[in-house]
């Protein structure tokens, strides 16, 4: 029996969890916070590991190998969870065969996310259990007894982090593999969901959420730490580690790890020992509103914001404690706005598309930043894929390209991962569209995964390539060019060009990430200050190794790739390529 102690981050104690539970099988789709589980899970070799298209494909590829009889997981962050919301809400009435967990990681705060959802709400419409540890030991501990909880009660099991938990550290306790296997049994009753089968499953499903409200009542999951009577908290997550910090033992607190279903008799035994109750949780009044179903006095949402991560100051403020001065966040920091890299490939593209006045519709991605100044580029962000569908709607109602000037901006692993139906609906219901997919051949803005495109897979290993051209000449569309978004008088061409093209097409803008390993830069740049006039077209472009200094450009040499972006845009030719020896 292992008895290593080891300081793990809490993605990587969650994909040691899945080690030690013997899972053989994991696809996901990455999404910060959750992207770390799956690439430390892709280190045990006796574990097969993918990247997904997108998030659906992921838990259904996850499900056929839980009905297999192995046991299986996928992953994904909580705006992945409503793509993959379609099979998980069917899974639960399918139950499953070998023990099937999903990971969601949710993102109060929105470090890097589009929106703030609360992923418990899947959990409770979807009628499956959830559970949320709330540090590295807990993470790695509650990924073994998903499983057994998925195969005691028959149900997928989502174990939720957040983004402090998943990139925190604390010690954990490692264990042994072990690797339970069964056997796939055809039941059609029980996997074909057609009406006449899905309606006697319906019943069971509310069964087993009663035995798991059971379940929640006992579990080792859920404890109770008694301390001073006067104020009792119910928490959970990250929270739980706030309260403690805050309160010590000094309160008493009920800590959840199962957050759904949530327990009855637990909750009211607790209340009844303590004189004042309160929860504390982040985002909705998920826990709250269970204890006031109940009919038990509680406070929460009158204390707390619905909105944004919560912390030690946060909690002490609210409920009328001091904040020791060593915890105080108030010096003043400068604000770091983020901005593409120097040498970014979408940089001259979207320099382009500002030039041309276009109406932008953008979508999920580094890219993302286009719309930041001095570029703002983009118009829109809603969600992956979007950009796509959205282009189509803007210009079918305004029926005359001429009046929008609009085009729609992907990335190759979005586009991957919810574009291409979009992109048949242009081709099929003909509108004039013009959509550019921004090649930089790599899943990007979460740190340098594979994608369908690239050619290899999680392992870095050969895989299949979609060749991008081919793909959409095959979903209808004749006008497919490619450029380098480097060459910025080439740019220009295509957009002038396909914008006036009295039909759809599609514009590959194809150069690879500048930070990828294999890209070789050229020298930096120099400027020559006899001939900088100090005009500032350089600064356009809203590149971080250019800056202004006495009046004059500055080059920074320590970020410039020698892209050669900035020089096209100097009339004076201030901006020069270093000259190479022969």
């Amino acid at each position: 029996m292992s008895d290593n102690k080891e300081l793990m981050l809490g993605n990587k104690a969650v994909a040691r969890g899945l080690y030690e539970a013997g899972v053989c099988f994991i696809s996901s789709y990455p999404g910060t916070p959750s992207t770390e589980i799956t690439e430390e899970a892709v280190k045990y070799d006796e574990i097969y590991c993918e990247w997904a298209p997108n998030e659906k494909v992921a838990m259904e590829a996850s499900f056929g190998a839980s009905l297999a009889g192995k046991r299986a997981f996928c992953a994904q962050k909580h705006v992945g969870l409503n793509v993959a919301a379609d099979p998980l809400y069917t899974m639960s009435y399918t139950g499953v065969n070998a023990g099937l967990v999903i990971g969601v990681a949710d993102d109060p705060g929105m470090h890097s996310s589009q929106n703030e959802q609360d992923s418990r709400h899947h959990a409770i419409a979807a009628k499956v259990p959830m559970l949320e540890p709330s540090d590295s030991a807990e993470a790695l501990s509650f990924a073994k007894a998903a499983y057994e909880i998925s195969e005691q009660f028959d149900t997928p099991v989502l174990l939720k982090m957040c983004t402090r938990v998943a990139h925190s550290q604390s010690l954990v306790t490692t264990g042994e593999r072990t690797v339970p296997v069964k056997e796939y049994e055809k039941n059609i009753a029980k996997y074909v969901m057609m009406p006449g089968n899905a309606i006697r499953r319906h019943p069971v499903v509310e069964q087993r959420m009663r035995d798991l409200t059971e379940y929640a009542e006992t579990s080792p999951l859920n404890r109770v730490e008694m301390g001073g009577t006067a104020l009792g908290i119910i928490t959970a997550s990250t929270c739980y580690q706030y309260v403690k910090e805050v309160f010590g033992d000094s309160v008493s607190v009920l800590k959840l790890g199962i957050t759904n279903p949530l327990p009855v008799r637990l909750i009211q035994d607790f209340a009844a020992k303590v004189d004042r109750l309160v929860v504390v949780e982040e985002l909705d009044p998920i826990i709250e509103n269970h204890v006031k179903t109940l009919g038990i006095p509680v406070e929460g949402k009158s204390l707390f914001p619905l909105e944004g991560e919560f912390s030690q100051n946060s909690i002490a403020a609210a409920l009328g404690q001091n904040t020791p001065s060593f915890r105080k966040l108030d010096t003043a920091i400068p604000a770091r706005p983020p901005v593409m890299c120097a040498g970014c490939p979408h940089r001259g593209m979207f320099y382009t598309l500002k030039q041309n006045k276009c109406t932008v519709l953008g979508d999920i991605g580094c890219y993302t930043l286009g719309a930041v100044a001095p570029l703002g580029a983009i118009e829109t962000t809603l969600c992956m894929g979007a950009s796509i569908g959205a282009v189509h709607g803007f210009n079918k109602v305004l029926k005359e390209r001429s009046e929008s000037r609009t085009v729609a901006v992907i990335g190759d692993s979005t586009f991957m991962h919810s574009g291409m139906t979009g992109l048949a609906n242009i081709a099929y219901n003909q509108s004039n569209s013009t959509v550019i997919v921004l090649d930089n051949s790599i899943t990007g803005m979460t740190g340098h995964q594979q994608n369908p495109t690239t050619g290899y897979n999680i392992k870095g290993d050969p895989a299949g390539k979609i060749d991008l051209e081919a793909l959409c000449r095959a979903m209808g569309f004749n006008s497919i060019r490619v450029v380098d978004p480097y060459d910025l008088k080439a740019c220009d061409t295509a957009v002038k060009e396909e914008l006036a093209a009295p039909e759809p097409s599609v514009i590959i803008s194809r150069r690879p990430c500048a930070l990828l390993k294999y890209v070789k830069h050229k020298a930096p740049l120099t400027v020559d200050p006899a001939k900088c006039v100090g005009c500032k077209s350089c600064m356009r472009i809203g590149c971080p190794a250019i800056s202004i200094k006495d009046g004059k450009a500055r080059v920074d040499a320590t970020l410039c790739v020698g892209c050669g972006v900035c020089e096209q845009l100097c009339h004076f030719g201030a901006l020069q390529a270093p000259v190479q020896e022969a």
